[in-house]
């Protein structure tokens, strides 16, 4: 009897150990995308599609006076939990810019002008295929990196990518992040409702002078930013911005200044998990569903379809490597230290990977559920083509010796 129990309990102490090791890998995050986008695949296409459906599309929430709350689970996902995912960009962000890799003009010029380009090509592509069609609007679809699956495909790959290109690719997938946030705000906004925004603003000066007079504590932070969610959400801005807001006003120093114990690197450090562990997936599951059914071969030769995989394969690797070598050839910069020009272009070739801020613009972009079925097949596509021949080119230029 005692001997079943101690077996029970060296399984269970070895399953802990094996999920600790799993959640320490910096895959680990890309991983669990991968699996949930899967599921999310199957499950529409089997029976319990109608239910994928329907527990997405059922509302819940409050309603006062003219302010609701009353959203449905998809818009609880995508209003609200990844406004917690944009308030951790927005965190790191301020932490790369102010004595990170993005704080001195030299570090940031090379991913900063490839991110850029690898915003601008798969924008062209897109309008070059929907020029003349009505979805025009998701022209900013394939133009975003997921940091999680692209740096996740790095970590597989190991000590044969140099530190040097984990950096830039963090780095432009950062900035990337930045414009995402940029063209959300300015150009998937609509009918404003000034009333809310002034509320916002007053919240924002409430935020500022909270960090103006050195106030340390998150909870009142939290509080002003809860505040600052909730007008935007009524205020016709995506009220995920009101994440990146709050996330720019979190001190960056602790008390007297000190770095040890600042407000952003504990924030930072408390979300990281929930994000990339729950967040994330919980997203991929809600956005990822893509029936099959009657879906035949002309769905490849759509417009919608190709600007978006097209965008991501091709114009991401274009825009990226294009400016990139344009700069070190210029010398404004110079090629990350120990890497080759073939890994920095397998390199460019995985910021292909637009999964999640892909998605998250098609949501905005797109109503009609059609569009939203091509554009997720070109994203699945794009993102997948992207990460494997990404992955085949990191093996065939192997790392340079030192």
């Amino acid at each position: 009897m005692s001997g079943t129990r101690d077996g029970k309990v060296r399984t269970g102490g070895r399953l802990a150990q094996a999920m600790r090791a799993f959640l320490a890998m910096e895959s680990a995050g890309g991983i669990l995308l991968v699996a949930m986008m899967v599921i999310a695949l199957a499950v529409v296409n089997s029976p319990l599609g109608p239910w994928y459906d329907r527990i997405l599309h059922w509302h819940g929430g409050i309603s006062l006076d003219g302010f609701s709350l009353n959203l449905s689970v998809l818009h609880w996902i995508n209003d609200g939990l990844m406004a917690v995912f944009f308030l951790l960009v927005a965190l790191e962000i301020k932490r790369e810019m102010l004595e990170g890799e993005l704080s001195q003009l030299g570090q940031v010029l090379l991913p900063a002008l490839g991110a850029l380009g690898g915003m601008a090509v798969p924008a062209l592509i897109f309008v070059a295929f929907n020029a003349d069609g009505p979805h025009l609007h998701g022209w900013a679809i394939p133009s975003a990196t997921d940091i999680a699956f692209s740096l996740g495909v790095l970590s597989v790959l190991g000590r044969s990518v140099p530190v040097s290109l984990r950096v830039f690719l963090a780095a432009l997938a950062i900035i990337d992040d930045l414009g995402a946030i940029l063209i959300i705000a300015f150009f998937y906004s609509s009918d404003l409702s000034w009333g809310y925004l002034a509320g916002a603003g007053g919240a924002v000066l409430v935020l500022a002078a909270l960090n103006r007079f050195g106030v340390r504590r998150l909870l009142p932070y939290m509080a002003v930013g809860l505040v600052l969610w909730a007008c935007m959400l009524q205020s016709g801005v995506h009220a995920t911005v009101a994440g990146v807001l709050l996330g720019l006003f979190i001190p960056l120093r602790g008390g007297e200044g000190a770095a040890k114990n600042a407000p952003l690197r504990v924030l930072e450090h408390e979300l990281h998990p929930w994000v990339a562990f729950g967040i994330l997936p919980i997203f991929a599951l809600a956005n990822s569903g893509l029936s099959f059914e009657g879906m035949g071969l002309g769905a490849l030769a759509d417009p919608v379809f190709l600007g978006v995989a097209l965008g991501l394969f091709v114009g991401k690797q274009v825009g990226v490597f294009g400016c990139a070598w344009l700069i070190i050839r210029a010398k404004w910069a110079h090629l990350p230290e120990g890497a080759s020009w073939g890994q920095l272009y397998a390199t460019s070739v995985l910021t292909g990977i637009g999964f999640t801020m892909s998605l998250f613009i098609a949501g905005l972009a797109f109503t009609d559920n059609t569009a939203m079925a091509d554009t997720r097949l070109g994203v699945l596509l794009g993102s997948l083509v992207s990460a494997l021949v990404g992955y085949g080119l990191f093996k065939v230029f192997k790392a340079r010796r030192a």
